[in-house]
């Protein structure tokens, strides 16, 4: 009796430091980042499925107690993934939210952003844009995110080492996302012997993309890489295949959603994607993060890999706030500065390890995925290097 009085207890007690834990994490002041992402617009479908993440990753946080007893808070505000919107909402965050740090994505975005970041010195971690050029962006601007120098790279080494391919076409938007990465793609591809047979670009208002695809298919390259946005590459490959141009297209994981396959199906054709992030093939996390998708949405995320960076990014930012506080030093975007270089290595739920280098780019390995009648299958892995 006595044995069954002390262990009830010990549970009474657990169960009242938990709940006491909890309900701090909910009574306190919280510590709030930004999350500056499309939330209407063009690109509002896949930047909902990012917060969604975000917000999703800090209800998790929150419920084992926050950081130390206060809870974290996200300020959301929408981009449009427009860059003089982008602008605004960075300039509201630093100086109306008074957030230490803020998270956004797209290239064109970051880019526009990163001026603001540092001159009111606050830290902007760039999560899903690509661009190469982020990493000299300021003082102030790190990825958190591989940026175009580590998948590009590996796809276009990949496509002439391992699969033979010789002659390449590239294909690409025109503005930050596609311009910067289809001149690295043809610079790797030519150094190690590839030949680049034609190079067409569209601009981010096109519909049609005929013009470009004809002179594609007149210089009849091996393989075919494009750097499109996620909205635009499923109508660019539709179009391809019209026309019949029906050789493999590489791309990064911008084009790896359920979308493609929903507007594509079998007509598809052979593609190849770049993703950054481990697939829920083999890595459980993913997998029960689906599950919880199709519990709460009845879908799958849109641009799956960009949605477990983001989520992630809350993961980050708790650690910064951990490390800032444990140091007790004001919570400043130059301590969160000094927290980044601090912690560098972070590990992640969705993602796993991710290392912020002092160059501001990050090491990732490259999980290639392919589309086989109409399903993403598990390709290879290219290891980080």
């Amino acid at each position: 009796m006595k044995k069954a009085i002390f262990v009830l207890s010990v549970l009474v007690l657990v169960l009242f430091f938990f709940s006491a834990d909890y309900t701090n994490a909910q009574t306190k002041e919280p510590y709030r980042f930004g999350l500056a992402m499309p939330m209407t617009g063009g690109q509002a479908l896949f930047g909902a499925d990012q917060v969604q993440a975000a917000l999703w990753a800090i209800e998790d946080i929150n419920a084992k107690g926050g950081i130390n007893g206060r809870p974290l808070e996200a300020v959301v505000l929408d981009t449009q993934a427009d860059p003089k919107l982008g602008i605004s909402m960075a300039t509201r965050l630093a100086t109306v939210e008074k957030v230490p740090v803020f998270v956004t994505a797209w290239s064109s975005v970051v880019a526009a952003v990163a001026p603001v970041a540092n001159r009111q010195k606050v830290l902007c971690l760039s999560v899903g844009a690509n661009s190469p050029k982020i990493a000299e962006l300021g003082e102030y601007v790190y990825t958190a995110y591989p940026l175009a120098n580590v998948d590009i790279t590996g796809v276009a080494k990949y496509a002439f080492n391992k699969m033979n391919k010789r002659r390449a076409a590239v294909l690409y938007i025109n503005n930050d996302t596609g311009l910067y990465a289809a001149r690295l793609y043809q610079e790797v591809f030519k150094k190690i012997g590839g030949e680049i047979v034609t190079v067409q670009s569209y601009e981010p208002t096109a519909t049609d993309y005929t013009g470009a695809l004809l002179q594609i298919k007149q210089s009849n390259p091996d393989i075919i890489h494009l750097q499109g946005l996620v909205a635009d590459s499923p109508q660019v490959i539709a179009q391809m295949r019209q026309l019949g141009i029906h050789q493999t297209v590489t791309s990064y994981q911008g084009i790896y959603n359920q979308k493609l396959l929903d507007q594509l199906g079998e007509a598809a054709g052979d593609i190849i994607i770049c993703a950054m992030a481990p697939d829920d093939m083999f890595h459980a996390p993913v997998k029960a993060y689906l599950e919880r998708w199709k519990a709460r949405k009845g879908r799958t995320p849109y641009g799956l890999p960009y949605t477990q960076y983001v989520g992630d990014s809350a993961y980050i930012v708790k650690a910064l706030y951990e490390w800032v506080e444990a140091k007790k030093l004001p919570f400043t975007g130059e301590n969160m500065r000094k927290a980044l270089l601090a912690v560098r290595t972070f590990e992640t739920p969705l993602v796993g390890k991710i290392i912020v280098n002092e160059d501001h780019t990050v090491n990732s390995a490259t999980y290639l995925i392919r589309v086989v009648k109409g399903k993403f299958t598990y390709m290879d892995t290219i290891p980080a290097e």
